[in-house]
């Protein structure tokens, strides 16, 4: 389990840090996805997995698990500090962006300028297999809602969650996890 310092630390060090090009920094980004989630009445594992969604871009992480994509390394992360179900939606939220596209045309044109970009190195839409395998998944709900979070997380006066709220629901959550 991380320790409040270790918390703070984490995202502290997002501060600063380029999204992109998108007009926020990875800690304004990361914790407006986690404020979204609670507006939108997501549980806790839902607003860590907001919250901590691309903390493989964070250093420490990244140089932990280097050549991984960040959604891959965050998942890493996340499984060693957070619960599976957090640890998929972090996994899948690059997944969900790819499956949205593809199943609401809508959804293409209310992307950022950047989120296209990276919509092609990603992989663009999915085949209908693949949407078929993502949407057959317990829950790629929770992950298409991260999706949605994310990519409304970019405004640089949008609401943030505070860092003692989610320290807050990281001890709840990890509360009821079974030590291994």
């Amino acid at each position: 389990m991380l320790s409040r310092d270790e918390l703070h630390d984490l995202f502290e060090g997002l501060a600063g840090l380029p999204y992109g090009g998108e007009a926020v920094d990875q800690r304004t980004h990361a914790l407006q996805a986690a404020a979204h989630a609670v507006a939108a009445g997501a549980d806790d594992e839902l607003v860590l997995a907001a919250a901590f969604h691309d903390v493989g871009r964070a250093r420490q992480v990244a140089e932990r698990h280097r050549g991984m994509p960040h959604e891959q390394a965050g998942a890493a992360f996340a499984r060693d500090h957070l619960t599976e179900r957090s640890a998929w939606a972090i996994e899948q939220h690059v997944a969900a962006k790819r499956y949205l596209v593809t199943v609401d045309p809508a959804y293409h044109d209310a992307l950022s300028p950047v989120s296209v970009r990276s919509l092609r190195v990603q992989g663009g839409p999915m085949t209908p297999e693949e949407a078929a395998a993502f949407e057959s998944h317990e829950w790629s709900a929770d992950a298409i809602a991260l999706r949605r979070w994310d990519d409304d997380a970019k405004d640089p006066q949008g609401p943030v969650l505070a860092m003692a709220d989610l320290v807050s629901a990281y001890q709840r959550v990890m509360a009821h996890v079974t030590p291994e």
